[in-house]
């Protein structure tokens, strides 16, 4: 079935798919925010607390699980979105300045303060430079785009989506091939085992890379223009899904129908994926002698993760539909500051680590303050300096007016 057989869906599922953007990036923060406590026997942050936390850990693990996937799968769906109210040509102009420009301006503006916050912490027990991390100036294609990589890859993908979708038309101008393509995806987004079908790329992916290990996820582009072909599998496809999932709109009701069996098996598969990680470290640091050789346990938990990734995915997508269908003044406000958010979230987290990570206090009142320290006065900064003036309008376009009546489609929201 083509999209254009497809009735436009209510504007309330859209307010749920866009709180499943917002909170994708949102969780960001609470991982970025929890790095500094996770244990591990050599340091992989700027700052190592002194009181490290294993359930901090457990939670990352799975937050890291699914965020990056879910936030292309949606990214994906509201381009299309974005693409067929506007144009390709006011597409392109709305992507420059939504995506290019924070990217551009952004990354010195939060990049600065993070390298100074850095050179802060050597002064620190067990603070400063990540070992092996690279030098500076970088060579290039070596580039530390550090929490703002995503803005790239998203960059990369639209332009290759574009590209691809010119060449779809101009080799198949009736739209057999289309046609033919909706009614494969329909079928498997039918499917019960849509979750592992759709998991099949990121998985051989996973398996392919000997050094894989459960805690690493997905390779992002943090340290490279040059992005990695994990992350062009995993997070491409998810994109490509997102798209193809707006072509049939409808196909949401299988993913909200499913959303109990789907987060029942994603925290089944995020404890195997965490359990097989987990004994991937022990072996490799001869802590533990397996039953099984080292490689068999790496390429298990390489499936069980990109199991995991799809699973997760699918259940938070279908647990929005479910339950946060209707509109919401709150998650709306949330949704359109969450970009701004996670723009300049890292400095002000990092800064807030280094205060106390010499302290003496308990994990919990440490995280905590954190957070409550961190969120409120982001958020003041974007209602203060941001959602009214000129830099809310490059982050987020034009706010229509909304209401629990209205039937505006959220994807003005930026992607």
């Amino acid at each position: 079935m083509s999209s254009a057989s497809v009735p436009a869906p209510h504007s309330e599922r859209l307010h749920a798919l866009d709180a499943v953007r917002a909170y994708a990036l949102l969780l960001g923060i609470v991982l970025h925010a929890a790095m500094s406590f996770l244990p591990s026997p050599a340091r992989f942050w700027f700052i190592q607390d002194t009181h490290p936390s294993a359930i901090l850990g457990i939670i990352t693990f799975a937050i890291h699980v699914f965020r990056m996937t879910t936030f292309f799968l949606m990214a994906g769906f509201f381009a299309r979105m974005g693409l067929h109210r506007r144009g390709t040509a006011a597409f392109i102009r709305d992507r420059l300045q939504r995506i290019a420009v924070p990217l551009v301006v952004g990354w010195p503006i939060v990049f600065a303060p993070m390298v100074a916050v850095v050179i802060w912490a050597s002064h620190f027990p067990h603070g400063g430079p990540v070992p092996g991390m690279a030098g500076w100036p970088p060579v290039l294609p070596h580039f530390p785009m550090a929490h703002l990589w995503f803005l790239y890859v998203l960059l990369e993908l639209y332009a290759a989506t574009l590209l691809l979708r010119g060449a779809f038309r101009a080799l198949d101008p009736a739209g057999r091939l289309q046609t033919r393509a909706d009614a494969l995806f329909a079928q498997i987004m039918h499917s019960r085992f849509a979750p592992a079908i759709l998991a099949l790329p990121i998985g051989i992916a996973l398996c392919l890379d000997p050094t894989w290990v459960g805690f690493i996820g997905v390779r992002t582009p943090d340290q490279s223009l040059i992005t990695n072909g994990q992350a062009w599998i995993g997070f491409g496809s998810a994109f490509g899904v997102g798209w193809l999932l707006h072509r049939q709109i409808h196909l949401l009701r299988a993913i909200e129908r499913r959303w109990l069996s789907n987060t029942l098996i994603a925290i089944g598969l995020i404890a195997i994926s965490w359990a097989l990680a987990l004994t991937v470290s022990l072996v490799s640091a001869r802590v533990w002698a397996a039953p099984v050789d080292l490689a068999s346990i790496r390429l298990a938990g390489a499936v069980a993760y990109a199991l995991a990734i799809w699973t997760t995915s699918f259940a938070a997508i279908g647990l929005a539909l479910r339950f946060m269908s209707g509109f919401s003044a709150t998650r709306r406000y949330l949704a359109d500051a969450s970009y701004w958010l996670y723009l300049i979230h890292m400095p002000i987290v990092m800064e807030l680590q280094l205060a106390v990570s010499q302290l003496d206090w308990p994990w919990p009142a440490k995280f905590a303050l954190i957070l409550l320290v961190a969120l409120p006065a982001m958020l003041a900064s974007y209602h203060w300096l941001v959602r009214d003036t000129i830099i809310g309008r490059v982050l987020n376009g034009r706010r229509a007016r909304q209401d629990k009546s209205s039937r505006v489609a959220v994807g003005q929201a930026w992607t």
